[in-house]
């Protein structure tokens, strides 16, 4: 199938590496250019190298703060210079919820949640912000958030505010950014098979000595009973950014091959 990707111009946020990186390359395999951001640029760099070489299409490295303005006004403008305008927008700039992050009410603190807040809801917003002039302009464009399951559970409260405010900041977009064209959608990755899980089981296969495979098999609680791969969540994102993607607005579409025994609807 053709999505229709070939030479549209693509901005990911966190697309050094994880979701966001693969992202980037599914965009780059369909045709489309992409800026990528981040916060550290040596990464940005060897990720613009790679995904250049692997790929033939252009990928602009622009390192970025979403947490500020200016910052994320700034690349938006560098997108639109570099590549003549913007099309598709894939936030997917976050902090990793790490397993020791605290998760009771009583742990969680003002600064765990306001962290969450200006780094992932704001940083959403910011982004949204300074695209969507370009994209009404146009009468045409994509923009997808990465939030999480966590959205759809209560094992932490600054995880699930976090994942559940981004998607009622999607539902308000795709409304008032609908009329222009803009399709907006957001995207609930279960758990991810990134190089940060990869390099922490292989480092917990070497210590217990049991195969990598059978440790993925054992964090795997969802209903195909394996973990998806980064690259498969980048395949669903791949498709909501094309053109093919029209019926689709303002929902929450989640890639993580199934919660047992809960029914959404």
């Amino acid at each position: 199938m053709d999505l229709g990707l070939a030479a549209k111009r693509s901005i990911v946020t966190g697309g050094s590496r994880g979701i966001g990186y693969a992202i980037a390359r599914a965009l780059a395999t369909e045709g489309a250019n992409v800026v990528i951001a981040a916060r550290t640029a040596a990464d940005l760099d060897i990720a613009a190298k790679t995904l250049s070489e692997e790929t033939g299409r252009r990928i602009v490295p622009v390192p970025t703060d979403t947490s500020d303005q200016a910052s994320v006004d700034a690349l938006v403008a560098r997108a639109v210079a570099e590549l003549g305008g913007v099309d598709i927008l894939v936030n997917s700039a976050a902090t990793p919820w790490s397993a020791d992050k605290p998760t009771s009410f009583t742990a969680t603190t003002d600064d765990i949640v306001r962290n969450e807040v200006e780094i992932k809801i704001l940083g959403c917003l910011r982004t949204a912000r300074a695209v969507a002039p370009y994209l009404i302009e146009q009468g045409w464009g994509r923009i997808i958030i990465i939030s999480g399951l966590g959205a759809r559970s209560a094992n932490s409260i600054a995880q699930t505010v976090r994942n559940v405010s981004v998607a009622a900041v999607t539902k308000n977009l795709a409304d008032e950014l609908g009329p222009h064209g803009i399709n907006v959608t957001v995207v609930h990755p279960g758990r991810t098979r990134t190089e940060r899980l990869a390099a922490r089981l292989a480092e917990e296969s070497a210590e217990t000595g049991t195969p990598i495979a059978e440790l993925e098999q054992q964090i795997a609680k969802n209903s195909v009973n394996r973990l998806i791969d980064a690259s498969e969540v980048a395949d669903v994102v791949a498709f909501l950014a094309s053109p093919r993607s029209i019926g689709i607005t303002g929902d929450a579409i989640a890639v993580g091959s199934g919660v047992p025994g809960a029914v959404y609807y």
